[in-house]
């Protein structure tokens, strides 16, 4: 190999830098861009489409998702029916880092907008893992020009012996103060596939041993896995949590499909006084979760190993670079 393929091939693996510590380079990820969007895959599976400039969802989000071996995961997008539930089609896309109460506005059910403004990282990719950083703006819903605060993202995709991990790690900030509210539509959420569903024969289970909506709702938990048989093969999410978040999220769990870790409901979720979380000015305020997107065709997922595989990816990876 010539000196300078061998540098240049020395650079692509130092800018992955940790997704790539973890990565089975056995599916390599790549990334395709079309207007609006990021199309991801594996070797020759689709694993999911990055939806950024919408004209009805008007906030970011992650839809056609698949798990190894080419089966959808999360709802049809938008909802089929006859297939599926059809409820809340532009609010549960598919994968998605929303807020029903942020600086007083609502992006959850897009009466705000949260408007992507660059890609500071473009996205790229070697071997089983690759990368894109976003600089999102969110807005007022009664003037769109007017700045509630920013969000850098970075967006990680990786190959895992369970499956496909994309690890959501984002830095917001403002000149001036703000705050998240009480709500039980607040942070990461997902809709899975009608067939692994609890009302279509699925589960959710959490890691202190929790079932199912009835037990599972309002009570926080390290990880939570939504799985099922599908088209012949075990299959899930399982949203695993950064213990350095700066509160354990609680779960808005549906047997109908939805689960969301949220660390900002309290009250909302049966506790004694509101939660309101203010950002100081100029100050920034981290979150970062991990979904797990798996499949087998026998065992089920171990879900502890993979938790601890993820709680090793954050432990290393680098804050999203400055805007």
């Amino acid at each position: 190999m010539r000196s300078s393929n061998l540098v240049w091939l020395f650079v692509i693996v130092n800018v992955l830098n940790v997704t790539g510590r973890f990565a089975i380079a056995a599916d390599p990820i790549a990334f395709r861009e079309t207007p609006g969007q990021i199309v991801i895959t594996a070797g020759d599976q689709p694993v999911a489409t990055y939806f950024y400039a919408d004209k009805e969802i008007t906030r970011p989000f992650f839809a056609h998702v698949h798990v190894p071996g080419g089966v959808q995961i999360t709802r049809n997008h938008p909802p089929i029916a006859g297939k599926d539930l059809v409820d809340h089609g532009t609010f549960h896309p598919g994968i998605w880092l929303a807020f029903g109460d942020i600086g007083g506005q609502d992006v959850w059910r897009n009466k705000a907008v949260v408007r992507h403004e660059k890609f500071i990282e473009k996205a790229i990719a070697a071997d089983g893992s690759g990368r894109f950083t976003v600089r999102n703006s969110y807005r007022r819903e009664d003037d769109t020009d007017e700045v509630v605060c920013y969000e850098t993202c970075r967006y990680s995709i990786m190959n895992n012996p369970a499956g496909y991990w994309l690890v959501f790690d984002s830095v917001f900030h403002s000149s001036n103060e703000f705050a998240f509210g009480d709500q039980e539509e607040m942070g990461l959420g997902i809709r899975v596939a009608t067939p692994i569903s609890v009302k279509s024969g699925g589960q959710m289970r959490d890691a202190d041993g929790r079932v199912n909506e009835k037990e599972i709702w309002g009570k926080a938990s390290a990880w939570c896995d939504y799985s099922g048989q599908i088209e012949g093969q075990n299959a899930g999410l399982l949203i695993a949590t950064d213990p350095t978040n700066f509160r354990p999220s609680r779960y808005h769990a549906r047997n109908y499909g939805l689960l969301t870790a949220n660390p900002f409901g309290q009250k909302v979720f049966g506790g004694v006084e509101k939660s309101r979380i203010v950002v100081s000015a100029n100050e920034p305020f981290r979150l970062r979760y991990g979904i797990l997107l798996h499949s087998s065709k026998g065992k089920e997922l171990d879900a502890a190993t993979a938790y601890g595989d993820f709680l090793k990816i954050v432990a290393e990876l680098p804050r999203p670079p400055a805007q």
